[in-house]
């Protein structure tokens, strides 16, 4: 099955065009954008992507604003249908919570200031559609840049949603550590670093593209695996 994605852009988003040139030029992932005002996208797409960014300046908190958008009407539906796979990066993990398609919330850092720097993340499940090309308990490398970064929800069950955690240092105070999550559905992955930013050798590491390939990887094996069910 060939992969096709969607990048959501919201007045405000910057990393989409980032994005868009990791899907296609590196990971050969056929993709587009999908504004914040389309309705009916979900039937085009089998893997879509909410950036980083400022959705509508971060007004009133981040993700608060573009969560009433008329582009994730059809997102709760696309989850609850399995239409396909949601990755949520930064502001994008933000939004996610926001909604309530993945639990917590994301508030102010520790320090209460912005932080933009290189981190280490340990993977701790590698058998989700995002992460299968990754090896439990792998170091990775991904730069991170937020100021509302610190993630909480002291209900979460950590052995079963936390993908990533930060390794060594814990640079805004998350909860257990905590850099990234999956839903109970596994189709639904927020994470604070940014993966399109270490996605090429030219920019110092390619940790990164494991997650677009991942996804990747376990879309062109669905058809094969209904067939066997």
């Amino acid at each position: 099955m060939k992969t096709r994605a969607g990048i959501f852009v919201f007045p405000g988003t910057n990393c989409d065009h980032d994005t868009l040139h990791v899907l296609k030029n590196v990971a050969g992932i056929e993709a587009d954008f999908i504004f914040h005002t389309e309705r009916n996208w979900s039937k085009k797409y089998n893997f879509v992507i909410l950036p980083g960014g400022f959705s509508y300046g971060d007004y009133l908190r981040p993700g608060a604003i573009a969560k009433i958008s008329p582009v994730i009407e059809e997102l709760h539906v696309y989850v609850e249908k399995e239409l396909g796979f949601v990755l949520g990066i930064c502001n994008g993990f933000q939004i996610l919570t926001e909604t309530g398609l993945l639990p917590g919330a994301l508030i102010q850092n520790d320090n209460l200031k912005f932080i933009c720097k290189n981190v280490k993340l340990e993977v701790k499940r590698n058998d989700t559609p995002f992460t299968n090309l990754y090896s439990k308990g792998e170091i990775v490398e991904m730069p991170i840049a937020h100021r509302d970064g610190k993630y909480i929800s002291p209900g979460i069950n950590i052995d079963s949603l936390v993908v990533f955690t930060y390794h060594g240092e814990n640079p805004n105070g998350s909860f257990h550590n905590i850099a990234g999550i999956i839903n109970e559905k596994k189709n639904v992955l927020g994470m604070m670093p940014h993966p399109e930013r270490c996605a090429e050798e030219i920019l110092g590491s390619t940790d990164g593209l494991k997650i677009f390939l991942s996804v990747k990887n376990y879309i062109s094996g669905l058809k094969s695996r209904k067939e066997e069910m």
